[in-house]
């Protein structure tokens, strides 16, 4: 019988009211064999740089780690304290891929068995009680994945201020989501560290997860989509049944890029940053990956031949891999390895004809509420449909 543990992975920074209603839905978790990580953790800069803000994030996370360390019933926790004074971050490495870096690297050295799971969430994320449960019998499928992206959904909060670009921001994710679906691309996934979950054994041969400050979980799921299989839907559910996670769309500026920062925008902001990408470019995308065979035997060019050279500054940009590849499968599979989900982004965004309108899909400015969660829901239903 394979083993199954789970450790679920949790980074949090300022958490104390929102970590115990997450610990809440994993205590009614029906799958029982599992753990939970969390690495408590701030810049250690913060306790003695003067910032008013910053030391009380310092004393929040004291009194939730003294609260962790208490037990919290029914739960086996386990606490990385990367706050108390001497023990936070220093230097460029912090912030939540930092975090997850430490969870990840910590439970896979630890973990007995290769197929352990690794199952991550944010500190905020609420999750259904048969999350875990479908998890497991999503990976004890034939085949089996490396990872799982798990469908995910956006409560509204009943703010209008916050509700309208968090469902701009999620129409724009599905959207792109759906044309990658459509066109059969490897690199057809949503990455959330809210809502991914893959096998110590993947975990370790992908090399593990950069310490990034935003964008951590889409590299990580990017490296899974090169060296295994993304399963995209949860065994045992159908229709609503198939959602489980449910990410927070409150507002954040601790990173970058994501659905915090996008939903601290106006749906004009959002457009330039995140805007909805013309089906025409993904008809591109398709036709230079159905031309990978004839490169293997020729030099062709392709719809994006003129970026790639651009992007890669070379203008010989099969050649090396024919000579490192000498079957027309792992020529391919280099050529897919290549062309992976962030040049696709890249080119996306450099086509000067591929970006669509607002207007085109939504009045996300002017629309009622009712409407958008429609149109959001309609995409979703199309989404589950393909995934």
């Amino acid at each position: 019988m394979i083993d199954r543990h789970i450790s679920v992975a949790i980074p949090a920074m300022d958490e104390l009211e929102t970590l115990p209603l997450t610990l809440a839905d994993l205590q009614r978790q029906r799958y029982r064999d599992f753990s939970v990580h969390i690495c408590v953790n701030q810049p250690d800069s913060w306790w003695s740089d003067g910032d008013a803000g910053h030391q009380a994030v310092c004393r929040r996370n004291a009194s939730l780690i003294q609260w962790l360390q208490d037990g919290v019933e029914g739960l086996e926790i386990h606490v990385m304290d990367c706050s108390s004074p001497g023990c936070g971050w220093s230097g460029k490495q912090h912030g939540v891929g930092q975090a997850r870096k430490r969870l990840f690297d910590a439970v896979s050295s630890e973990a007995v068995s290769e197929a352990g799971l690794l199952v991550s969430l944010d500190a905020d994320t609420r999750i259904d009680a048969d999350y875990l449960r479908r998890l497991v019998s999503t990976f004890d499928a034939c085949p089996s994945p490396d990872a799982v992206a798990a469908p995910y959904y956006h409560r509204l909060t009943g703010d209008e201020v916050v509700d309208r670009p968090l469902l701009r921001y999620e129409c724009y994710m599905r959207h792109y989501l759906l044309q990658l679906l459509r066109i059969g691309s490897p690199y057809a996934f949503t990455a959330l560290g809210s809502a991914m979950a893959f096998t110590c054994r993947a975990y370790r041969r992908a090399g593990g997860m950069a310490p990034l400050q935003g964008g951590e979980d889409f590299y990580l799921m990017q490296k899974f989509a090169k060296t295994g299989h993304i399963a995209l839907r949860l065994q045992g559910g159908t229709g609503a049944d198939e959602v489980l996670v449910f990410p927070s769309g409150r507002v954040s500026r601790r990173v970058p890029f994501g659905t915090g920062p996008a939903v601290a925008m106006q749906p004009a902001g959002q457009a330039v940053r995140y805007p909805f990408f013309a089906p025409s470019g993904f008809d591109a995308v398709a036709e230079t990956y159905s031309l990978f065979p004839t490169l293997y035997e020729r030099d062709v060019e392709t719809p994006m031949s003129a970026f790639l050279r651009r992007q890669l500054a070379t203008g010989d940009l099969w050649g090396p891999l024919r000579r490192n590849h000498t079957s027309p499968q792992r020529f391919v599979r280099a050529c897919r390895e290549r062309v992976d989900g962030l040049r696709i982004l890249q080119y996306l965004r450099s086509r000067p004809d591929g970006i669509l309108p607002d207007c085109a899909l939504a009045d996300f400015t002017n629309e009622t509420l009712s409407r958008l969660d429609d149109f959001r829901n309609t995409l979703l239903r199309q989404e589950m449909m393909l995934r």
